[in-house]
């Protein structure tokens, strides 16, 4: 007797509600990443709000920028570090002035992709 075939049922994310801009949606990947690589196992459809993408999603776009040198590295330094502490980095502050700019820079050079992608409103 054949066995039953199974088909995949969709996770829901095209439904899901996009993020306000890049640096939300950045954030959220960085807590979703730092969360699995402690040992969490994620599961499609079990969080409070439900996003249209996953976090390998906003990976794969951020890898794809830096590829075509559209990120740099110390786009990629500034992203990682100010990622990890939930913040953006503080603009008047004088020792946080370059990093600030390289954050925004990141996040504009970001934003689109995030948006063409339905990621970000």
């Amino acid at each position: 007797m054949p066995s039953p075939r199974l088909i995949p049922v969709s996770g829901g994310w095209a439904e899901g509600e996009p993020f306000g801009n890049a640096a939300e949606a950045w954030f959220w990947c960085v807590a979703g990443e730092t969360a699995r690589l402690e040992g969490a196992r994620p599961r499609a459809g079990c969080a409070e709000t439900i996003r249209p993408c996953e976090t390998a999603d906003i990976l794969r776009s951020v890898d794809r920028l830096y590829r075509a040198r559209t990120l740099l590295p110390a786009h990629l330094k500034v992203l990682v570090h100010f990622g990890r502490r939930f913040t953006a980095p503080d603009g008047t502050s004088r020792p946080q002035r370059r990093s600030a700019r390289l954050w925004d820079e990141a996040l504009a050079r970001l934003e689109p992709v995030l948006r063409s992608k339905g990621i970000v409103a």
